[in-house]
């Protein structure tokens, strides 16, 4: 006879990257600079771990209205890791191969893809894919017409935001409430 596991971890990922106000300089491309990490157990209905990893640009730098919009500086994200390295501290130091993970949007997951393709690092999330686009369930859950941004999903939760909106670590620990929200009205989709 089995039995049920006691946790059932998910990872809430935001990122942040490279942005300018309007287009990129010639050679320039968007770049991620920090991934926000929070753990969440499904289980037990709450999150577990927070964490934060600064990622060091190679193709572009921090603007103005980059460090206006996150509070990163191109001093902070030089102390960072290459994206590589981050990549495999994602998948060794947090399961990313192994655990399901969600993002606020499709941007995170389609920016990791793009760069793990354009810098032929291995994609740290495994093959199948496990990731949700947690909008939809959201959406679906409060029975809205339209998919709010995190900001505005807080508010219908009647959430508070916490932190700084634009940093990833705060972005993924209030996505992170959002999605014990949809949990704890039966709409968070689970494996299997």
């Amino acid at each position: 006879m089995g039995t049920e596991p006691e946790t059932e971890l998910l990872n809430v990922i935001d990122i942040e990257a490279t942005c300018w106000d309007g287009q990129p300089p010639p050679g320039a491309v968007g770049e991620i600079i920090e991934i926000g990490l929070t753990v969440v157990d499904l289980r037990a209905a709450e999150r577990i771990a927070r964490h934060r990893i600064l990622v060091r640009p190679a193709r572009s730098t921090v603007s103005a209205f980059c460090t206006e919009l996150t509070g990163l500086t191109q001093a902070e994200v030089d102390t960072g890791l290459p994206f590589a390295d981050a990549c495999r501290l994602l998948a060794a130091g947090h399961e990313a191969g192994a655990r399901p993970w969600a993002s606020w949007g499709d941007y995170d997951h389609n920016q990791f893809r793009r760069q793990c393709r354009a810098t032929g690092t291995p994609y740290p999330f495994g093959h199948d894919g496990r990731h949700t686009n947690a909008k939809i369930p959201f959406t679906a859950a409060h029975a809205l017409r339209k998919r709010p941004g995190m900001a505005e999903a807080l508010r219908i939760a009647g959430l508070p935001l916490e932190g700084r909106h634009h940093s990833g670590a705060d972005d993924a620990w209030n996505i992170a409430a959002l999605v014990l929200d949809i949990a704890a009205r039966g709409a968070w989709p689970t494996a299997g």
